[in-house]
């Protein structure tokens, strides 16, 4: 089963919202793989009918009054736990009882119909090893956002990659003009070297058709991207129910740290995960709005200080204090924008770094660099300077469906090391979701 919400540590059993958090990602060897293409058409087609039916007997459910469905419990906090200045922005009964028609991005994914979206989706999910009845309506939905996000990236590397292979088994030549195509989709210096190594090697052994050369291709740009996931030693960033969890958020100014944060709040709470949001960004204005938004569209508190120029180290300290007096498992820390070379703003992060070491010791804390990925290789070069500044565990790869940059995900496992945790696909609150270097491929390739 794929993932639409983050894997919850403490249970063992799974519904439409939740699945195990051991994810099979593709690249280990399976006896329940579709092997033919008619195998994969019965496969989607036994799913569409369950999905289907699924949706439908759900229906009743969802027309329910709003007042029927649980609410979040009281997120007001103690006025202790805070200083004088910080606020604790809490939902007011009439914001709990939003009518989330209003909202349509917050409702749950209606099932597709039975399209090219939705069999090549069931083909992912089949090739994976997933059994038809582990598959959401969630899982179909974000392979469809996803696909249909790296398309701009996918309309040059496709077409040319056919025409570049052609009929013909692998030439030195092909290999050449293959490189050529890598770098100019962003895929990065090294990264390409690493997949054009493999592809020489092979050629020296064996002669390699056009159909083999793509499988090659597809299995080496997988183990690149997983690479820096497997040294973390963590296959999906998700929180530890056991201890206070704090995700740092930083990056430079323009690439969606606040919505990106958003969206994690909302993937959080689907997930069954009890948020708090500190709102640490006190240089842009209005960005307390801003995140205020966010908060009341997932039902999550918020500790922010509306102060001009306030100190953003003093809003963490405030809302780790909360969390910790309401045993709140994820702390989701929004920070200003800044470049990496302005060292007083680097200096900022530090302090904030330091706050949540004296007060949380024992948390399990998260520092990731959002990342726009249609900066291409500036975004790269973000990373290193980040990473050699403050210590960076991972990556969010933002706006990928409006840039045909899509590659930087590759240069950025591969030169910068640092495992992408979730990617931005689309505009939508549902458009953010933990990464996948399977689905990243495969959608990446898609038609191949």
């Amino acid at each position: 089963m794929t993932y639409d919400s983050l894997p919850n540590h403490d249970e063992k059993k799974t519904n439409n919202n939740e699945i195990l958090s051991n994810i099979d990602d593709g690249n280990s060897g399976t006896n329940n793989k579709i092997s033919t293409e008619e195998d994969s058409l019965v496969w989607a087609r036994q799913l569409y009918a369950r999905l289907k039916a699924q949706h439908e007997s759900t229906l009743i459910i969802e027309k329910q009054p709003q007042n029927d469905i649980k609410q979040v419990n009281d997120t007001s906090y103690s006025q202790e736990t805070k200083s004088s200045n910080t606020q604790s922005i809490g939902l007011n009964n009439d914001e709990r009882n939003i009518n989330r028609s209003v909202s349509p991005d917050l409702k749950s994914p209606q099932i597709s119909q039975f399209d090219s979206d939705f069999t090549w989706s069931s083909e992912v999910l089949a090739a994976k090893g997933v059994k038809v009845d582990q598959v959401t309506i969630e899982d179909i939905d974000w392979l469809t956002r996803l696909r249909r996000g790296l398309q701009k990236t996918r309309q040059g590397l496709v077409s040319q990659l056919l025409d570049i292979l052609g009929d013909d088994p692998l030439t030195p030549e092909t290999i050449d003009d293959l490189e050529t195509l890598l770098l100019k989709a962003d895929v990065g210096v090294n990264a390409t070297d690493k997949v054009l190594s493999v592809l020489r090697q092979r050629m020296n052994e064996e002669i390699i058709d056009p159909t083999e050369g793509i499988q090659i291709l597809k299995n080496e740009l997988k183990n690149l991207l997983e690479e820096p996931i497997r040294e973390s030693s963590q296959k999906v960033l998700t929180p530890d129910k056991n201890r206070l969890n704090i995700w740092l958020l930083v990056g430079v100014n323009g690439v969606g740290k606040t919505t990106t944060l958003g969206k994690l709040a909302n993937l959080a709470v689907r997930s069954g995960y009890t948020v708090l949001i500190a709102a640490a960004d006190t240089f842009r204005a209005a960005a307390v709005q801003q995140i205020e938004v966010w908060g009341q569209r997932s039902h999550v508190p918020i500790i922010a200080n509306p102060s001009v120029n306030a100190d953003p180290a003093a809003v963490v300290f405030d809302a780790l204090n909360a969390a910790k007096a309401k045993g709140t498992n994820l702390v989701l820390v929004d920070t200003a924008g800044r470049l990496q070379t302005k060292h007083n703003l680097m200096e900022e992060l530090a302090k904030i770094r330091r706050v949540i070491d004296r007060l949380a010791p024992n948390a399990a804390v998260e520092s990731l660099l959002v990342l726009d990925a249609s900066q291409g290789q500036n975004g790269l070069y973000q990373a290193m300077a980040f990473a050699k500044t403050i210590p960076l565990t991972g990556v969010i790869l933002t706006k990928l469906d409006g840039s045909p940059r899509g590659g930087i995900a590759l240069a950025v496992a591969s030169e910068a090391k640092l495992p992408i945790r979730f990617i931005g696909a689309g505009e939508g609150i549902r458009d953010l979701h933990p990464f996948s270097s399977f689905e990243f491929v495969e959608a990446l390739l898609a038609g191949k």
